[in-house]
């Protein structure tokens, strides 16, 4: 490294915020970036050691002490040269992803860990301001054509490297814009879809093909995919016209909850708020039925990520109050005892939007829903013990314990479940697993010898991280097949 005393010099310092009273008034995104100067410093934290566990945290093994090095010694296109070859979008995990790397960064056991995400984000966004994130495309092409099926972080991810090693690609996205969650589930003020576009624009030069509005097979899809103008192109049709089909159509069958009330109006899935507001600010047309907090009494139910981009729309469409709660506990402020370094600790997180105003609960959970004229007024909730059985969690109601939140607004933050385009996996002949899931054989394949699936649909919800890495691994596997 170039200063390996760097870490004993300088502490962390993460890139500020905008001032609350100024980003509640618009849906830019709230964080701000540090100089160039101030990166190098902080990257000089990465400290020579002997084994970098950040790495191996990382679900796309990105090399970060090496680039860290590149950034300390202000060589940028040196820095993108070794990040590229390894992560095709870090545009979006420098602003979305949660960092495992930075939980597992060897400093971190008795410091503040490397403001690794931050340094990856100002990497790329320094290779494009120096015009050096250019079209790629391959020297030759091998013949072969792979249509992907899903134009999220998956499909995304699998099509760049595809791409480049020669194969003729068609992403299909039954959406009006590609992105998927990036695009309609992620709120604007953490991600720009400005910078979506700037990298699609970048694989449509380098051959890639997108083709949006077109939905693969019949049945169900997931929320904002089936308004006008969207063309049904027959899923065995497809699997005759491509030599592979790559399968990235996500996880986005929302959670529920089953309990008296569930019918009344005004309990709407947070992705169908999130994915609203998004369309909103994209000037979509659609068909859908409106949604908006304006002094409303919010009520959040799940206290995730979802759940906090919930918060900060409310906040930002005019709520006038808001409320999130979680039936799990309040996680601890640090590492507990049984998540010891280098692994995934569960602790407190205040994030941007909890700031902005937010009154949250824990173990608290939801009984039932009362309204009225049809609408809901208040939710009756309780406090619970959580006892752990059989490895499993267990809500027990603490006697004496109930009580209401007044809301008129109910966002179901609860996380997703399985696939939810049922048609496609019946037309193509594909086997599920118990959860709903697309089952693959080995690696990528699934029970239909042409078609293949990644991401989300065959893993189950998680991390935009690990849906652009499964998608770089299903590349790298169907490259070895041939």
């Amino acid at each position: 490294m170039g200063d390996p005393k760097g870490f004993l010099k300088v502490k962390r310092r993460i890139s500020d915020y905008r001032p609350v009273e100024e980003r509640i008034n618009d849906y830019s995104e709230v964080e701000k970036q540090l100089s160039d100067d101030d990166r190098r410093d902080q990257a000089s934290r990465c400290m020579d050691c002997a084994v970098p566990f950040c790495h191996w945290a990382c679900p796309l093994a990105n090399v970060m002490p090496e680039y860290q090095d590149r950034i300390f010694r202000g060589d940028w296109a040196g820095a993108w040269a070794i990040l590229q070859e390894v992560h095709p979008f870090p545009e979006f995990t420098g602003r979305v992803c949660p960092a495992l790397c930075e939980a597992s960064c060897v400093l971190g056991v008795n410091d503040e860990p490397v403001t690794i995400r931050q340094n990856e984000l100002a990497v790329i966004e320094k290779a494009f301001e120096l015009g050096l994130v250019k079209p790629r495309p391959p020297k030759k092409r091998n013949g072969k054509r792979v249509a992907i099926v899903g134009g999220g972080p998956a499909g995304l991810s699998a099509a760049y490297f595809l791409n480049r090693t020669g194969f003729n690609v068609t992403v299909y996205e039954a959406d009006k814009a590609v992105g998927g969650y990036l695009r309609y589930g992620i709120p604007n003020f953490k991600l720009n879809k400005d910078f979506i576009d700037r990298r699609i624009a970048v694989m449509a030069k380098e051959g890639v093909i997108f083709k949006t509005n077109t939905r693969a097979g019949a049945g169900r899809y997931a929320f904002g995919t089936t308004g006008r103008g969207v063309e049904i192109i027959d899923a065995k049709k497809l699997e005759a016209e491509y030599d592979l089909l790559l399968l990235t159509i996500g996880a986005r069958e929302p959670r529920d909850i089953n309990i008296p009330g569930r019918e009344l109006g005004g309990i709407v899935q947070a992705l169908d708020f999130l994915s609203l507001q998004n369309r909103t600010l994209a000037t979509e047309q659609h068909d859908f039925e409106p949604v908006n907090a304006f002094r409303k009494k919010v009520l959040v139910i799940g206290g995730g990520d979802t759940g906090s981009d919930c918060v900060g729309t409310a906040n930002r469409q005019g709520a006038e109050q808001v409320t999130q709660i979680e039936v799990m506990p309040k996680p601890p402020e640090h590492r507990s005892p049984n998540q010891p370094w280098p692994l995934w600790p569960t602790v407190f997180k205040t994030s941007s939007s909890h700031q902005e105003g937010c009154e949250r609960l824990w173990s608290v959970n939801t009984k039932s829903f009362r309204g009225k004229d049809g609408k809901v007024s208040a939710v009756d909730v309780c406090k619970v013990e959580t006892i752990i059985e059989n490895g499993r969690p267990v809500f027990k109601e603490i006697p004496g314990s109930a009580f209401e939140i007044e809301a008129d607004l109910v966002l179901l933050a609860m996380g997703f479940t399985h696939v939810v385009q049922e048609g496609l996996v019946a037309e193509l002949g594909l086997a599920t697993d118990e959860r709903g899931n697309i089952r693959t054989q080995g690696s990528f394949h699934t029970s239909n010898p042409k078609v293949w699936a990644a991401g989300d649909s065959r893993n189950g919800a998680s991390l935009v991280v690990r849906a652009i890495a499964d998608g770089k691994a299903a590349a790298e596997a169907v490259v070895s097949s041939l």
